[in-house]
């Protein structure tokens, strides 16, 4: 079993890491910015179940594909990105009611007709993140260094720091998400604000599917 020494380094090393700029954190920024808090919040959880998956397949062996296979690589990061430039397509063409949200989601409640709702957020999340085989790598290359062989399995070790890193990406983003539902309360109190808001996503998607078709191994 891990020692308790050694998760507590992790976990603070996954903190700084979820507070360094990244594509996940400024995903939830946008989302939390466009919806509100709670928006970020479930996005968030997206994210986060996205992550039970690479550490499911870093557990079992299967993220090596992704470092062996070019082809597997860029087949998955295309559909990322493809999927990123989509979001970007749906944040050019909203307009200001689109943006619009509720009385209710500015307070951490529902949102107003025109919210996408919190399973679409949480399927953004998903994808966002499942899509994304630098995450694979990722945890293929850092998860790894915080095992011990001899302290028992390394693919249940590998799922306790899993789990330590969902934990502090959610202490991480949830915190960015509060900060990102004052924007949306700000950007909200006008048309104008709204369209500038969906304006800044779009681009924001794009400057992330570019940088996701530009990653390499």
């Amino acid at each position: 079993m891990i020692t308790p020494d050694a998760m507590m380094a992790f976990f603070v090393a996954a903190l700084l890491l979820g507070i360094a700029p990244g594509p996940d954190n400024i995903f939830v920024l946008t989302q939390s910015a466009l919806f509100g808090a709670g928006a970020g919040m479930v996005t968030t959880m997206g994210l986060v179940t996205g992550l039970c998956v690479h550490t499911t397949a870093v557990a079992l062996g299967v993220a090596a594909i992704f470092q062996t296979s070019a082809l597997a690589f860029t087949l998955l990061k295309t559909a990322g990105a493809g999927y990123l430039l989509w979001l970007a397509w749906l944040s050019f063409r909203a307009g200001a009611s689109t943006a619009k949200i509720g009385q209710g989601e500015a307070a951490g409640g529902p949102a107003g007709a025109t919210f996408p709702g919190y399973m679409t957020l949480y399927r953004r999340g998903i994808v966002m993140n499942v899509t994304n085989p630098k995450v694979s790598l990722f945890f293929l290359a850092f998860l790894p260094q915080f095992c011990d062989p001899a302290r028992g399995s390394v693919a249940v070790q590998v799922l306790i720091l899993g789990a330590l890193f969902m934990l502090a990406t959610i202490v991480v983003f949830w915190t960015v998400a509060a900060l990102g539902g004052r924007l949306a309360v700000w950007f909200n109190r006008s048309q104008r604000g709204q369209i500038i808001m969906q304006r800044v996503a779009g681009s924001v998607f794009v400057a992330l599917a570019a940088a996701l078709l530009l990653s390499s191994r």
